[in-house]
C-alpha cells in the first residue's frame, strides 16, 4: 500500500486494543505514534511491527491521568514529529488509554472514582485541548467508549459514568471543531478478549459463554475487530462522518 503520509497519535498503544488499532491505521499507510504508561518493551515490539511494513513509528511515555505532565508531553511530541517524520503536526488523534474498575456503586471509593475521572475524562478533554494546535486541519479525533454506556452490567457504575461523559464531549468536539475540518467521532467496544480487567473475558471460560450467548454474532470479541473500525474512521473513506457513535459490540444485549 502506498503511505498517505499522514501521521496517527494513539494513547495506550502498547497492548491490546491500543496495538490492534496502531497497527491498523499502519496497514492503512499512516505513520503511528504510539504511547505506554510503563510498558516501553511491548511499545518497542508495536514500532518494530509497524516499521517492518516500511512505515515510521515512534513510542512515546505517558500517564493520560497526569494533566500535569502533558506539557512536557507535547514538547516531547513536537520534537519526535521533527525528527522522526520530518513534520509539525499530525493527522488522527485516538485517545484510547485507560484502565477499568470493577466495582459496586454502593462501594466504589472515591479514590477509584478519582482514578477513572482523571485518565478518562480530564485526561481526554485536556491531552486534546492541549493537542489541538499539532492537529492538523481537515484531521480527525477518535474517542472510545464502551457498550457498558448503553447497557448495563453491575459493577461498572463509574467507568461507565465516564464513558458516557465522553460520549458527549465528542459531540461538542464535533460542533467546536468542525470549521476546521476537523472530525470527532467514537467508538464503543462490547466484550473484547484482553487483559482489560485482569483478563476476566478472554480467560473465564463461563463469563466467555455467557457474553457469546447474549451477542448476535455468537461470540465476544477480538481486538482485531476493534482497530480496522478506527482506521476507518481515520480515513478519507469516513470524510463525512462525525459526531457519530460507532458500536462495535456483535451486537451485545440487544
Amino acid at each position: 500500500m502506498t503511505p498517505t503520509n499522514k501521521i496517527a497519535l494513539v494513547t495506550g498503544g502498547s497492548r491490546g486494543l491500543g496495538k490492534d488499532m496502531a497497527l491498523n491505521l499502519a496497514k492503512k499507510g499512516n505513520h503511528v505514534i504510539i504511547t505506554y504508561n510503563s510498558q516501553q518493551g511491548a511499545a518497542q515490539e508495536v514500532v518494530s511491527a509497524i516499521e517492518k511494513q516500511g512505515l515510521k513509528a515512534a513510542a512515546l511515555q505517558l500517564n493520560t491521568g497526569a494533566v500535569e505532565g502533558f506539557d512536557k508531553f507535547v514538547e516531547a511530541l513536537k520534537s519526535t514529529l521533527q525528527t522522526t517524520f520530518n513534520a509539525t503536526q499530525l493527522h488522527y488523534l485516538v485517545n484510547n488509554a485507560g484502565t477499568g474498575v470493577h466495582q459496586s456503586f454502593a462501594t466504589t471509593t472515591e479514590a477509584q472514582f478519582d482514578e477513572l475521572v482523571n485518565i478518562h475524562l480530564k485526561g481526554v478533554f485536556f491531552l486534546t485541548q492541549k493537542l489541538l494546535p499539532v492537529i492538523a486541519d481537515g484531521g480527525a479525533i477518535v474517542n472510545v467508549s464502551s457498550g457498558l454506556a448503553r447497557f448495563s452490567t453491575p459493577g461498572y457504575s463509574a467507568y461507565a459514568a465516564m464513558k458516557g461523559a465522553i460520549e458527549v464531549l465528542t459531540r461538542y468536539m464535533a460542533k467546536e471543531l468542525g470549521a476546521r475540518g476537523i472530525r470527532a467521532n467514537i467508538i464503543a467496544p462490547g466484550a473484547i478478549e484482553t487483559d482489560f480487567a485482569g483478563g476476566t473475558v478472554r480467560d473465564n471460560a463461563q463469563v466467555n459463554a455467557q457474553i457469546a450467548s447474549q451477542t448476535a454474532l455468537g461470540r465476544v470479541g477480538l481486538p482485531e475487530d476493534i482497530g480496522s473500525v478506527v482506521a476507518f474512521l481515520c480515513s478519507d473513506d469516513a470524510r463525512w462522518v462525525t459526531a457519530q457513535r460507532v458500536e462495535a459490540s456483535g451486537g451485545m444485549f440487544l
